[in-house]
């Protein structure tokens, strides 16, 4: 049997909080949130790029974490859905999803909501052809995404007033 590849030491600040660990060279970014930091909002769907369930925020850019290793996020400011809420309140995008009934088996919701994140902070007006392009890589196999754009556009609005403070 092979021995394990030395550690690798790597600080990742993940919602905020700096995370100094030693991983294995080939962990993926999405295995040390999920078993290493014990965030279970990023899902591992296909593990091949295709479903979108492991998207999170890496340096304010929406990405795959099934597609980055953990030593390549060194340094990096990640976010995922549990970094979405502040002080126990709900992000919009968060209540927008369930006021729209924008889930249901709720796998695929938290790469839904990061990607609609990102377009909401790049975007914050967008019409349903750019909704439909900024969430092109998240696969969701229960809903018609009719509620899905009717959240994101929720959000929007609810983001765009003057009592939403980001």
């Amino acid at each position: 049997m092979p021995e394990a590849a030395p550690g690798v030491s790597i600080q990742v600040c993940v919602n905020g909080k700096l995370h100094p660990r030693e991983v294995e060279p080939r962990k993926l970014l999405v295995e040390f949130i999920r078993e290493d930091l014990e965030l279970t909002g990023t899902h591992i769907g296909c593990d091949t790029t295709y479903c979108g369930a492991c998207t999170v925020l890496m340096n304010g850019a929406a990405v795959k974490s099934c597609t980055v290793f953990a030593v390549q996020a060194d340094g990096a400011e990640i976010t995922t859905v549990e970094g979405l809420e502040k002080n126990g309140d709900l992000h919009p995008i968060q209540k927008a999803f369930g006021d729209c009934y924008g889930l249901q088996c709720g796998y695929c919701t938290p790469g839904l909501m990061i990607s609609a994140l990102q377009l909401l902070k790049d975007n914050p007006t967008p019409n349903q052809e750019q909704i439909r392009k900024a969430i092109a890589g998240n696969t969701c196999r229960c809903t018609g995404y009719q509620n899905i754009f009717k959240a994101i556009e929720n959000a929007a609005a609810k983001m765009r007033s003057p009592s939403h403070a980001d």
